[in-house]
């Protein structure tokens, strides 16, 4: 039992409270967003700082004891089960914004940051944080399953938005990957090593971000299309031509549907896109004119505007809560959720492709996405209680992932893999995923950071 073994001693004695056993407390930190059945740890530990996130992990090591971090539980792929026990590192608590350096529109903040705080302190001084997953998620969640959002078509993901970070690796140590300098060619990248590794290789405690100015303009629009072909090919033009578009969020049909009746809106329920311009006055003006043009030449209708921010809420809160109003198109239902990404020129056919085949399964599963850098979801509908459904859903998710990567896309352009999307790293990935293990190994040679996800086992 863990509850009598010297490493719960050990943490006992040295956080005191900060530990806990408590079962509500586990299987609240042995579940995110994902459909997977809860995974609890046999233990929660809330950290005060990185020193003793680097004790945790020396004991840890030592004993062989599984961490599992956890930042705000808002992950789509089971990153935080505990699929092997352990110990749940909690770093919600490491909460503060360590310091913002307008001049050279960066900050460094602590782990447990969210998205939504650091940008209501940076925001007084004309700032702004553009990656947007849509969940209040925390920052060092966020790095570390390198996640999006709508924004990632204008300001990427956060790949391109970490400058560097401080991570405690499995033995104790702690390194600083980087700078404040905006690019280096000094040694291996291990900032971007570090971002996307799902915990697996350490856990993030702080990291330094960079910021962008407020624009002088935001204007957002919903344009409503004919077809889904339609919709796809006026946003990859509008790429092509290198229009600087903020986001172009595609709903289809029953995306919108459900979007109306869970809002109270009245939007055409027809294949819609959602954008937004970031810029000057004129520039925005200009932007807004060339898309217009675009839209009309393949059936969209006329642009609906909202300029003012708390038009702009609403609009993209409607966003924002599409999975949620797709849930109540079948009430008592579990959505699947699915995520992958393909180069844009291909994303219109791969897109109707889903479609038919969405329609052949007989499920509900509205379509929406991140167009504007080719990545796209379904949210599967199904009735919890039915294995058969389960299973013709994966089966359904499956053929979508194939589909991408036969069109040379990815399993996921957002998500990650966590446990959920293990059975495709090998094909995906090839003779490169017995590099990514032979770093692993390296790193973690116990296997104890957030073991079982992201790297499958060696055959």
């Amino acid at each position: 039992m863990f509850e009598d073994s010297s490493v719960c001693g050990a943490l006992r004695e040295r956080l005191g409270a900060r530990l806990s056993l408590n079962d509500s407390v586990r299987d609240n930190h042995g579940r995110d967003e994902s459909p997977f059945p809860p995974v609890s740890p046999d233990a929660v530990a809330f950290p005060e700082s990185t020193e003793e996130i680097s004790w945790i992990a020396k004991l840890c090591s030592e004993h062989g004891t599984p961490i599992v971090p956890f930042g705000a539980g808002t992950s789509l792929e089971g990153h935080v089960h505990a699929v092997r026990g352990g110990l749940c590192v909690d770093t919600s608590g490491m909460n503060q914004i360590l310091r913002v350096n307008a001049e050279d529109q960066d900050c460094t903040v602590q782990a447990g940051v969210t998205r939504v705080q650091l940008n209501d302190h940076v925001g007084q001084s004309g700032l702004f944080f553009p990656v947007d997953p849509g969940a209040d998620a925390s920052l060092g969640g966020m790095a570390s399953t390198r996640a999006s959002g709508t924004n990632a078509v204008r300001y990427g993901t956060m790949r391109e938005n970490v400058l560097s970070l401080e991570c405690v690796l499995a033995d104790g140590r702690i390194v600083r990957t980087g700078k404040r300098a905006r690019k280096s060619s000094a040694g291996y990248d291990l900032t971007r090593l570090i971002v996307g590794s799902e915990g697996t290789l350490g856990i993030i405690t702080e990291l330094t971000l960079r910021l962008y100015g407020i624009p002088e303009k935001i204007a957002s629009a919903v344009c409503p299309f004919p077809s889904i072909r339609a919709a796809v090919d006026t946003v990859i033009e509008t790429v092509q031509l290198g229009i600087p578009v903020a986001r172009a969020e595609l709903l289809d049909a029953l995306s919108m549907k459900a979007v109306n009746a869970h809002k109270g809106l009245e939007y055409p329920e027809r294949p819609t896109v959602f954008f937004e311009f970031h810029g000057t006055e004129d520039g925005v003006a200009e932007q807004a004119a060339v898309v217009g043009e675009i839209a009309r030449a393949r059936g969209g209708g006329d642009f609906e505007w909202a300029t003012r921010p708390e038009v702009r809420s609403r609009l993209w809160e409607a966003r924002h809560a599409a999975f949620h109003a797709c849930l109540a198109l079948r009430p008592g239902c579990k959505g699947i959720t699915t995520d992958v990404c393909v180069p844009i020129s291909r994303l219109a056919e791969v897109i109707e492709e889903t479609r038919l085949d969405i329609e052949a399964s007989g499920f509900i599963a509205p379509i929406m996405g991140h167009v504007g850098d080719g990545n796209f979801h379904s949210v599967i509908l199904i009735d919890p209680a039915s294995e058969e459904e389960a299973k013709n859903a994966e089966a359904l998710n499956h053929r979508m992932v194939e589909r991408a990567l036969r069109a040379e896309g990815t399993c996921s352009g957002e998500h990650g893999v966590g446990y959920g999307k293990l059975a495709f790293m090998e094909e995906e990935h090839g003779d490169a995923l017995d590099v990514m293990r032979a770093i692993k190994r390296a790193l973690d040679p116990h296997g104890i950071m957030n073991p079982g996800k992201l790297i499958p086992a060696s055959k």
